[in-house]
């Protein structure tokens, strides 16, 4: 595949013809070079000037017809080039970026003769283990006898047995123990919104859904009878969720529902190995699975017979990709919904805003949890104002309290810290300088685990120098703090409690996700420490105390979406606590507790903060009120890039017919890896303008200066 914006022709030898098709992958000659492409449509015309398609590579189709138009689309809207929007749909191994992962292969031994006269006692209980399974793959005899091969060869050479060769696929969840679990009843609010689910599903037709339900009000459970429903259709179903963390929970959820009625799953996110992917992904291909659960990337699964698409915590901005292809996944969820003729569900207790003001109204349809199941209240919210509670910890007095309070009952604590590491940047105290990195316009962030300073941009690493670089001084200290710092802290505070800390530096290694969930279930840690990813989905009964540190920070940066954002990941976080039979509570540490964005949250009251929020933004003419593209400039020369914006924006000016242009100007970061940047901002009261502007893009990306690139976002939920 190459960076190009069109497809290209070629014909097919007739040694393929029978074999090539939509979804094959093929190799075809591209310039001097040999290349992996796929076919998106087939075709009879003249041949005769059209270079030959080389090989087929794989003996089935790796995606449909609907599904292939569908990568066109989301392609198209956009505005990336199609052969690198399919290479971001595909997995490793399919995508052309390298071979393949093996195809593993397992031997399975079925009983021929039901009357052996055997000798060996070691004959006579492999022979009544088969017999009695019916089938046995030779993985699971391995697992329950010690190195039975040769007995089965000699079984097999005897006639008794009969051995075939089949394909095994890598399941991330093959060894996981399925636990039956009695099912809920649904209250009447969660009857409602099936009924409403079952109707639309029943129907057959594009509709999409809005199930706004507070933390803890039984979302699971209508998803997971959704599917039931979906399933009884003969009709497959994707459930996305934003957190590659979440996924192990409800992958453990579903097995338990469906345990009995042999409804085959797939796992599909960054976090397997590249033979997982591979072998879920050809496994959905052929039509073989009929639930997909994923992060953002399952929205691309080849689901043939798709009748439902959930998209769990809709709202979330990890369903945006922020690099490369920037594709939102839950905007994708709704355009492959309505070529697939499928039911599209939103879920989350903090709907976007955009989502939201379309089920108000009236383009979707609006389900409403209101209330928590077996009417548990939601937790008490208190503001710490940290002005009355002057501290040298990162604690305040009352949260330190109540943690106390918490460990002392034997129950479990959340704390919320959205800064990994020991603290943002080292200050010299005798000149006031600090470590940058060289390639970002920030300062290193410092690791005392790893005793290291870190970019977490570029990954440019340095070592803490001992004395400071610009006047020689000897006092270089850690200032603010981050999950590291505060977790040393509570391991002095705390000296009897078990602490643990959930971040991306901790949970890098596969499965690490999974294994401190576990260990939290099981109640081994008492003060779970995290980033913003323990605050999305975990459902921990024993959770009674949330708290939360640097409330303020996000609140003050420069995007219109700041205070959504912060309102979600505020009112998830409180979520956590008293899920069980315990009643909760949540204490938010801030230096402003009359903001009026943080009032909202202690009140759990969404829809005072959204006609608040909603009503300054169609003033302003900002989504959903309106709709943007973000252009950013990089380039290795900031005069070079400075005036290529200008350019450009004086060009789209000339061109804009009624969209208002906003900048050039630099980026929040206006360096990042090497490169500075300019962006200029896109915006219109309606889409079609912005179209315009974004077809003659290729026409006038052509005069930006040599060293000059350009990136486009489509509907950017971030400005940095």
């Amino acid at each position: 595949m190459a960076p190009l914006d069109k497809a290209l022709d070629y014909s097919v030898p007739e040694t393929l013809v029978d074999c090539v098709q939509v979804g094959s992958r093929v190799k075809v000659p591209l310039g001097r070079r040999q290349v992996v492409g796929y076919v998106i449509d087939c075709f009879d015309g003249s041949p005769d000037k059209l270079k030959p398609v080389l090989e087929l590579l794989d003996d089935a189709p790796l995606f449909d017809d609907l599904t292939g138009r569908f990568y066109q689309r989301a392609a198209a809207y956009y505005t990336y080039p199609l052969g690198e929007a399919f290479r971001t749909a595909l997995p490793a191994g399919l995508s052309g970026r390298s071979a393949p992962p093996p195809i593993l292969t397992d031997k399975v031994y079925r009983v021929t003769d039901p009357t052996p006269a055997l000798r060996g006692e070691r004959q006579k209980e492999i022979y009544s283990y088969i017999k009695a399974a019916g089938e046995s793959p030779l993985s699971d005899l391995k697992a329950v006898f010690d190195s039975p091969y040769q007995v089965l060869q000699r079984l097999v050479e005897l006639g008794v047995l009969a051995v075939t060769e089949i394909e095994r696929l890598r399941d991330p969840f093959e060894r996981e123990p399925v636990q039956v679990v009695t099912p809920l009843a649904l209250n009447a609010a969660q009857q409602q919104a099936l009924d409403e689910l079952e109707a639309s599903l029943t129907a057959g037709t594009f509709s999409t859904l809005l199930l706004h339900g507070v933390t803890g009000s039984g979302k699971t459970e209508v998803y997971l009878r959704s599917v039931d429903c979906c399933l009884k259709q003969g009709r497959q179903a994707l459930l996305m969720v934003p957190e590659i963390a979440l996924t192990p929970q409800l992958v453990g959820r579903f097995r338990s529902w469906f345990v009995n009625h042999q409804v085959r799953l797939a796992v599909l996110h960054s976090g397997l190995s590249d033979g997982e992917r591979y072998d879920a992904w050809r496994s959905i291909a052929r039509g073989e699975i009929d639930v997909v659960i994923g992060a953002r990337s399952a929205v691309f699964a080849p689901l043939g017979r798709l009748g439902l698409i959930i998209v769990d915590e809709e709202h979330d901005g990890s369903y945006k990709q922020s690099e490369g292809f920037r594709y939102n996944a839950r905007d994708l969820a709704q355009l492959k919904g309505q070529m697939s003729d499928a039911t599209v569900l939103l879920g989350s207790a903090t709907p976007a805003l955009t989502s939201y003001s379309r089920a108000r109204l009236g383009q979707m349809s609006y389900l409403e949890l209101p209330e928590r199941i077996a009417a548990r209240p939601l937790p008490a919210v208190t503001l710490v104002d940290l002005k009355q509670s002057e501290t040298d910890s990162l604690l305040s007095e009352p949260l330190s309290t109540a943690v106390h309070e918490a460990l002392d009952a034997k129950e479990q604590v959340l704390l919320l810290l959205n800064r990994r590491g020991y603290s943002p940047f080292l200050l010299c105290h005798d000149c006031g300088a600090t470590c940058r990195c060289p390639n970002c316009e920030i300062t290193l962030t410092f690791s005392m685990a790893q005793r290291s300073l870190r970019c977490h941009y570029c990954d440019y690493r340095l070592s803490p120098p001992e004395t400071c670089e610009k006047c020689n001084g000897s006092r270089m200290m850690p200032e603010g703090a981050g999950t590291e710092r505060l977790e040393e802290e509570l391991t002095q505070t705390f000296p009897e409690a078990r602490i643990a800390r959930m971040d991306r530096d901790t949970t890098s290694r596969k499965g690490a996700h999974a294994r401190l969930l576990d260990r939290m279930t099981v109640r081994e840690i008492d003060i779970l420490v995290g980033t913003q990813m323990i605050a999305k989905g975990h459902d921990f009964a024993n959770v009674t105390l949330v708290g939360v540190l640097n409330a303020d920070g996000p609140l003050n940066l420069p995007d219109f979406r700041s205070a959504e954002r912060v309102f979600a990941l505020l009112s998830q976080m409180a979520g956590r606590a008293g899920r069980g039979e315990l009643p909760g509570r949540v204490m938010i540490q801030t230096f402003d507790p009359d903001n009026a964005t943080l009032q909202y949250v202690s009140h759990h009251d969404y829809q005072a903060f959204a006609e608040e929020e909603l009503s300054q933004r169609e003033a302003l003419g900002y989504p959903p009120f309106g709709h943007l593209v973000n252009l950013v400039l990089a380039g290795n020369d900031p005069e070079l890039t400075q005036t290529g914006a200008e350019k450009l924006t004086q060009e789209l000016v000339r061109r804009s017919q009624g969209v208002e242009l906003l900048g050039p100007a630099p980026c929040l970061l206006s360096r990042l890896r090497g490169k500075s940047r300019y962006q200029i901002l896109l915006k219109a009261p309606q889409r079609p303008m912005l179209r315009h502007l974004l077809d003659i893009l290729p026409l006038v990306r052509k005069g930006l200066p040599a060293g000059v690139s350009m990136t486009v976002d489509v509907d950017p939920v971030d400005m940095f």
